[in-house]
């Protein structure tokens, strides 16, 4: 792979989730009820960087859970024994809660309908809204997310790279052309 040029650096991350968290708060009218869950790997660290911003805005403290997508790919043939296990982690009852669910980049859709079923085996959300760091398109499930850090489009043979402090030991993100 290639680097073709870097997309978002410390600074511009910061911003994004920044604004990212300022939306969230507009457009649901606070934090009430709200939970925040991001998707393993990197949507994590994401939506704590994000849970932490809101509380230094609003001076109220968000839940923040995580999932597990494994067993809910759907580019994997698994009893569905596996899908009984603990696949969010969230110290709250879900259910009636405004769920934002908080990933790194938005590609084909499918993490996120994997993430979206995983959370409601789990519990009755309110609602579910989608917050991501990176869209690049391409999308193949009629998936939309309601925050957007940085709008990419990429072409098939691109990928968008994201590292973070809490797993990689910097901030940021990167533009790869595939050989």
């Amino acid at each position: 792979m290639e680097l073709k040029s870097v997309l978002l650096d410390d600074k511009a991350i910061k911003r994004t989730l920044t604004r990212i968290a300022h939306e969230i708060i507009e457009k649901n009218k606070g934090v009430e009820d709200l939970v925040l869950i991001g998707i393993r790997t990197r949507g994590v660290p994401i939506a704590k960087r994000i849970a932490n911003l809101i509380e230094t805005f609003e001076g109220v403290s968000v839940e923040v859970g995580s999932v597990d997508i494994t067993t809910y790919r759907d580019d994997l043939k698994k009893p569905e024994e596996l899908k009984q296990h603990n696949s969010v982690e969230v110290n709250c009852d879900i259910t009636g809660k405004k769920i934002i669910l908080v990933d790194d980049v938005l590609f084909t859709g499918r993490s996120v309908r994997a993430a979206i079923d995983a959370i409601i085996d789990k519990g009755r959300p309110q609602m579910i809204q989608l917050a991501v760091l990176v869209d690049r398109g391409h999308r193949e499930l009629p998936i939309r997310a309601d925050y957007v850090g940085k709008n990419i489009p990429t072409s098939r043979k691109e990928d968008i790279t994201v590292q973070l402090v809490e797993k990689d030991g910097m901030d940021l993100v990167s533009l790869y052309e595939n050989n």
